[in-house]
């Protein structure tokens, strides 16, 4: 067998950088898919671009969900204009960027991170003799903070940092309990065939009672979330978290409306949260523009109603409420989705002002139609919403905030 040659240039240590990059974005790339990527490097060449992000990503990728982060993270580091040239040359040089330029920031904001670690306007001045370590550690009280911020106004590393202690945040929902059984531990309802099998294995003779339960499953949810001018910023965040509610252990069927309403289920199905929203925000047409909560609900009701929603259904309802307008269609549309479903929560950003008054007719026509009336403007709020998700619920609760 002969040995495989070096090599040569900076081809190798460009690569292994790239893939460290992709590591620290999120994916898990080890040390044997780079030496994979290098040794197809050698046998199909690359002749054309086309070629080497071929063989990069027959090499280093392996689930499906992490093809547009791949691609995103090519694009941005092997953008060097006279790429083939030196790659044909094997003198491919470091990726830096120029003195002064600024790099777009990439949807994946993990990927922003990992490429542009550090960036400063101006050079850096010389290191003291004293050096003091920061811990990058979040004390308790920057975590309360953080909890407390309004998410319209956090900076770029609270929004980062916001977006990490949602993913961690424990999810619970409320328990629906079905037809199906269970076997359980403790006594209860009696399990006679597994008894009896258990008899037959010691010749007859009773030795324990085998017991069943009933099987519970956690309640359905549909999210519609306004993503309006005004509520832009809270809708992404919130989008995070139906991203998070529809990869744990409920079905969550979500939508986004402004001036028309858009199913984004599938959407949100990505792994990686930052590519789900994107992928939102990409599809959506009227993002940040107009918004038509009538006209919306009316569609949802009229098109998915029966489709998505059940007498266990619980709607979450993402919205100001400034509607314009005559809002007798809207109080219609409110009463015949509260109907169709077992609970309707409404979060409302408006609820973070102390002096918030219902005066606005949009939210005067939704309010009597909504079981509970909750704010959704920082972390702390979501926590509350969890805990009240988890609760069971009635179909007559009116703890809505006057």
């Amino acid at each position: 067998m002969i040995p495989a040659r070096p090599t040569p240039g900076h081809l190798a240590e460009n690569v292994m950088h790239f893939a460290r990059v992709l590591r620290t974005a999120g994916m898990p790339v080890g040390t044997d898919r780079v030496q994979l990527a290098l040794q197809a490097l050698r046998v199909a060449g690359f002749e054309t671009k086309r070629d080497f992000h071929a063989v990069l990503s027959a090499c280093l990728l392996d689930r499906i969900e992490h093809r547009e982060l791949f691609d995103q993270a090519f694009v941005l580091f092997w953008r060097d204009p006279d790429l083939m040239g030196r790659m044909r040359a094997l003198l491919l040089p470091k990726v830096q960027l120029k003195d002064g330029a600024t790099p777009p920031p990439p949807e994946n904001r993990r990927l922003g991170d990992a490429l542009f670690p550090h960036q400063p306007n101006q050079p850096p001045a010389e290191e003291p003799q004293d050096q003091v370590e920061i811990n990058a550690e979040l004390t308790w009280n920057d975590r309360e903070l953080l909890r407390k911020a309004d998410f319209d106004t956090m900076t770029a590393d609270e929004w980062r940092e916001a977006q990490r202690l949602l993913a961690q945040m424990r999810l619970l929902f409320e328990p629906l309990p079905t037809r199906r059984s269970q076997r359980a531990a403790h006594p209860g309802r009696a399990d006679w065939r597994a008894t009896l099998q258990g008899m037959a294995r010691h010749g007859g003779e009773l030795w324990d009672m085998r017991w069943r339960r009933a099987r519970s499953k956690p309640a359905p949810m549909v999210v519609l979330a306004d993503i309006s001018g005004s509520m832009s910023r809270y809708s992404r965040m919130l989008l995070h978290f139906a991203h998070a509610l529809g990869h744990a252990e409920a079905r969550v069927e979500s939508f986004v409306f402004g001036t028309r309403l858009t199913r984004t289920t599938r959407l949100l199905k990505s792994r990686d949260p930052d590519i789900a929203v994107a992928q939102v925000v990409r599809a959506v047409e009227d993002w940040s523009g107009g918004t038509r909560i009538t006209t919306s609900l009316h569609e949802f009701n009229q098109r998915w109603a029966r489709r998505v929603l059940s007498s266990h259904t619980t709607v979450l309802l993402i919205s100001d409420g400034l509607e314009h307008g005559d809002t007798r269609q809207l109080s219609f549309e409110m009463e015949r989705l509260h109907k169709s479903c077992r609970r309707l929560i409404w979060l409302n950003p408006l609820l973070r002002f102390e002096r918030f008054e219902p005066r606005a007719g949009g939210i005067k026509a939704m309010l009597p139609h909504v079981d509970r009336f909750l704010p959704a403007h920082n972390l702390q709020s979501l926590a509350e919403l969890v805990t009240v998700l988890s609760q069971p619920g009635t179909a007559h609760e009116r703890t809505a905030r006057h």
